[in-house]
Order: C-alpha cells, then structure tokens, then sequence
C-alpha cells in the first residue's frame, strides 16, 4: 500500500483558499498525480485543500471522501512562557520548546503542560484513529506499534490536507514525536510525501516513508517553491516571516 499526503497550495488563510500561486501549484501537482493509478482520494473539509484537490479530481473525474479531522487543527490558544502572548500550542520558539524533554518523547509530548492546556491529547487520538480508520479500511489494521497486513495489496490512496495535521499522521505511523516534526521538517505547498508499506514478515508490515515534501513537480515546470509555512533563514532577513 501506498499512502501519500499532498499539502494543499499557497495559501490565502484569511479566504481560505489559494493564492493565484496556488492555483498554479494545484494544477501542477494534479498533472503529477494524474499519471497515477489511485485507489481512493481523502481531503480536509477546508478551502484551501478543497480547492488543491479539485484539479485533481476534477481532472480525473473521481470524488475524495471528506473527512473534518483531516482540517488544519484551531485548538484554543495558550500563553507563551517566553513571550506572554497567546499562541497556538505547537507553535513555540525554539529556545522554549527544546527545553522541555518531554517533547522528544513520541508518548509524553501530550503530557507538557502547555500541550494539557490546549487539550492537544483529544485532538491528536481524533487524528490518529482517523489515520488508522482509512489505513485498515485499505487492509491493514493497527497492532500496537505495526499494521496486520490483513489484505496486502499495492493500492495507492492519496490525501489532500495540511502541514500541522501531517505530522501528527506521520508522528503516528512511525512513532516520532509531532513536535520534533512541526519544528525540524517543513512540506511546503503542493509536496508530495509519500509511504509504502513493507510486509518482511507475512501479515506484519510497517510504513516506510520514502519521499517527504517532495516538489519536483514545481521545480519541472519551473515554479519557484512558496515559503508558506517557514521562518527567516537569518533573523536580520526582515522580508521573510519572524512571527
């Protein structure tokens, strides 16, 4: 089986939706996943991944079941305790966070104190048994810390979200922490990741990911990649986002 997330296109957050440099990015992902052999298509219920998704759907004449839990998560803001000011729980400086061992820890990272705040424990077993609802629905079934290959096949499934919720499938499906991944990895807009099961044993197989926020498709036609998503490379480097 093949599992592959596509983050939506450049975005317009304030319209949910995307930015004219989306819209060409949707369209170049969609030639990419056109030339594939999908089984089924998944997609967040909002604008902005909706919309990357109707390129290629449109294009291919198919549907994508819609599922809520697969929208970028809004949790209610905490108060960051290098700054004073509200912030989204995940998203905290790094002289705050790598702190704080607990958020290495693929189990305890929910247990943090600003994490407990946010309720982040609710949010992420709503993904994770979501995950692992289309996964079995496809043949295989979480046990423990691998998936019975129930049916093994070599289905490919595709799903249309978001950077944040992404690494909490992925914090899930390879046991990392999510807060390792939000802040040491960044898919930018229209990257593929892509994650094949592998069956060494009969009826055990384990999800290898063998491309993260690939953007060849950007790149083959030309398209500079959005910085959607990332911070200044140097601090001094005013014109990129700080904050």
């Amino acid at each position: 089986m093949k599992l592959i997330i596509v983050r939506h296109g450049d975005p317009d957050y304030e319209n949910d939706t995307l930015t004219e440099k989306g819209k060409r990015e949707a369209e170049l992902v969609s030639g990419r996943l056109s030339k594939l052999d999908i089984k089924d298509f998944y997609c967040s219920p909002l604008g902005r991944a909706k919309m990357t998704a109707s390129y290629t759907l449109d294009r291919l004449g198919r549907n994508a079941g819609t599922y809520d839990w697969l929208r970028e998560f809004d949790l209610p803001p905490v108060i960051d305790p290098d700054t004073g000011k509200k912030r989204l729980a995940w998203d905290q400086l790094p002289a705050v966070w790598t702190a704080e061992s607990g958020y290495y820890d693929k189990d305890e990272w929910v247990n943090v104190p600003l994490m407990r705040a946010a309720d982040m424990e609710k949010y992420v077993r709503e993904v994770n048994e979501g995950i692992d609802g289309i996964i079995e629905k496809h043949g295989y079934k979480r046990n423990g810390n691998y998936y019975e290959a129930v049916s093994p096949n070599t289905d490919t499934v595709v799903i249309f979200c978001h950077f944040g919720v992404t690494c909490v499938m992925l914090g899930h499906i390879l046991g990392i922490s999510p807060m390792v991944l939000w802040h040491g990895t960044i898919s930018l807009p229209t990257s593929v990741t892509t994650l094949v099961t592998e069956e060494r044993r009969e009826g055990i197989a384990y999800f290898r990911m063998n491309g993260f926020g690939d953007i060849s498709h950007l790149y083959e036609a030309g398209e500079p990649a959005s910085f959607s998503g990332r911070f200044c490379e140097m601090y001094t480097n005013f014109d990129e986002r700080h904050d």
